[in-house]
């Protein structure tokens, strides 16, 4: 059932749009203010950043996966993994000096041979592990996916928007990631596991990021990423909240994250944000 359920007047549009953005601010500051997404970046920043490969089979054999460590390492943060949990195979590395002299070996400076080798190594998913009794608790991720099994009536008029226009929409599996717009393929990917209003969300997202023309010169979208990812969610915020939605559990740690914690940007995006708000509403 959509949310949408009281006609309302252009203007009366325009102010709710405009209420929403202030609340963007106001509620990007709050959250600046408590520390409390420092506090969750320092503790993201302490997880290992793996290579492709390894990322690559961590979606494989769990792509729900999003934090992952050893099983000394979760108990070094607080953490026990669960008695019979599969583990998450990846690929390590290491290197030692030998005396051998193998062509296939790499010669050091003074003289030495080093040997590198690729060990498999076990680490599990923070959804795999629990609690240690007495632990510091982990801080709260200030981003968390929407769980509500409506969509209020955003993803078929949205949808069949973006195919009259030449776009495909198709879920696959992303791990961490909510979805992403490819422009030399002219697809929108959302991840596959998302409840309809997190999937809602992030197809409005995409959408604001195509009436954005953000994609449009990706060297320029790499370069000024974070203020177009600001928009983009500040556009689904707004946009959700004429609908009937609130965001806010996912779309304002995004956003304060993407700022930088600095409210300017989004102030300065205003415009922009509100016009594409506009634009994206009246296809819903």
């Amino acid at each position: 059932m959509s949310g949408k359920v009281i006609t309302r007047s252009a203007a009366e549009r325009q102010a709710e749009a405009e209420a929403l953005h202030a609340s963007i601010v106001e509620q990007v500051q709050r959250l600046a203010d408590s520390g409390q997404w420092r506090v969750f970046l320092e503790f993201a920043r302490s997880f290992h950043n793996y290579s492709l490969n390894n990322l690559l089979l961590i979606l494989a054999q769990n792509p729900k996966a999003t934090m992952v460590a050893g099983f000394r390492q979760w108990q070094a943060r607080g953490r026990q993994v669960r008695r019979g949990e599969n583990a998450i195979k990846i690929f390590g590395f290491r290197e030692k000096k030998t005396d051998r002299d193998d062509e296939d070996d790499e010669a050091t400076e003074g003289g030495e041979r080093i040997i590198r080798y690729f060990p498999t190594l076990s680490v599990f998913d923070i959804a795999q592990t629990d609690p240690i009794e007495g632990a510091e608790a982990l801080p709260e991720d200030p981003t968390r996916r929407l769980t509500g099994n409506d969509d209020h009536g955003v993803i078929a008029p949205l949808t069949a928007d973006l195919e009259a226009r030449g776009w495909r929409i198709h879920c696959a599996p992303l791990g961490s990631a909510s979805g992403y717009t490819d422009p030399g393929a002219h697809k929108v990917t959302l991840a596959k596991d998302l409840a309809p209003e997190q999937a809602a969300k992030t197809l409005i997202h995409e959408t604001a990021h195509i009436e954005l023309r953000h994609i449009d010169d990706l060297d320029q979208y790499r370069i000024h990423r974070g203020r177009m990812e600001v928009e983009a969610e500040s556009v689904a915020f707004i946009v959700a909240g004429l609908n009937g939605f609130d965001t806010s559990a996912y779309s304002i740690g995004y956003i304060t994250g993407w700022a930088d914690e600095d409210v300017t940007v989004i102030r300065d995006t205003a415009a922009r944000v509100l016009k594409t708000a506009r634009s994206i509403a009246e296809i819903i």
